[in-house]
């Protein structure tokens, strides 16, 4: 098709970050829900010390296998390329990360060869504005080994808004089995930004935060997904799951939250809460394949 986009090598992020600040979009939204590109990147290798350094950062204990979120982080060039490029009508910056589920259907050893597709696909009219859905799927010598479906939101007042998607299962009112108590560093958002290539000014500093609205940096929702995996790592189904997280409010660096966990049956509820426990910042659920999920 005539809007595939084919990378033969990983582009610098620094590139992409200059061709968001910059890009001109056109502005033009279809008026009906379409696949607007695609993207693939072939024979996509892991470097060793990236992935120690990644597991360093979100608290991954070592393996042979890659951690669940660790693909995010190799098919981030294509949601990159997909979304500063023409394919994409709206500016990059301001984009909300809302939802991310992730289906690892086995796991992958760190020195496969990965090829890599990725979908845009959208609007979709919601509460609050438009919603886009980035698809990707990862293949090991034509084998389809992982997916993932991450949605994000373009706010939008102008616009009339669509029906408010069917209530999603609430995590609020859990009785936890286990609460832990994290402390999140000032620079916990840049040494994400330097094992996943997500440089956005957001996760950065206070100084380049505030420019963009924010009164601290604020971590990486990604990151916060990784780190609840970490902390569930000895619970996780050793074969096939599905991890599906919706990102509530933004965990401000320096802080403090809490991390409860639940189990019942198969299914494991967890959220990440501020430090007295009642502010949700993110909500997700762990299930085997087999096992549908609410969330």
């Amino acid at each position: 098709m005539s809007n595939t986009i084919e990378l033969k090598s990983v582009p610098s992020t620094l590139s992409f970050y200059l061709r968001a600040l910059t890009a001109r979009k056109s502005g033009r939204i279809p008026e009906e829900e379409s696949e607007l590109g695609r993207a693939v990147l072939k024979g996509r290798r892991v470097d060793a010390r990236a992935l120690r350094a990644y597991r360093e950062v979100c608290g991954f204990p070592a393996a042979d296998s890659l951690p669940a979120t660790y693909p995010f982080v190799l098919a981030a060039p294509l949601h990159m390329e997909l979304l500063v490029s023409d394919t994409f009508p709206l500016p990059v910056m301001g984009l909300v990360h809302l939802r991310n589920s992730i289906s690892q259907l086995r796991p992958i050893g760190s020195r496969e060869k990965l090829d890599i597709e990725c979908t845009l696909s959208g609007p979709r009219p919601a509460a609050r504005g438009l919603e886009f859905d980035l698809y990707t799927g990862v293949f090991a010598a034509g084998e389809r080994v992982w997916e993932c479906v991450t949605t994000m939101l373009r706010r939008d007042t102008t616009r009339r808004a669509g029906r408010r998607p069917e209530a999603r299962r609430k995590t609020a009112g859990f009785e936890p089995d286990s609460v832990i108590d994290w402390s999140v560093p000032a620079n916990t958002g840049r040494r994400y930004a330097r094992v996943s290539g997500d440089s956005n000014p957001i996760h950065l500093s206070a100084l380049t935060a505030r420019l963009f609205g924010f009164r601290r940096a604020i971590a990486h929702g990604m990151w916060t997904k990784a780190r609840c995996l970490a902390q569930l790592d000895s619970l996780l189904p050793r074969d096939a799951f599905r991890v599906s997280v919706e990102f509530k409010q933004p965990v401000f660096l320096p802080g403090g939250v809490q991390f409860q966990h639940r189990r019942g049956g198969d299914v494991i509820e967890f959220s990440v809460r501020d430090g007295a426990g009642r502010k949700p910042h993110l909500s997700g659920s762990v299930a085997p394949l087999w096992q549908p999920l609410d969330s």
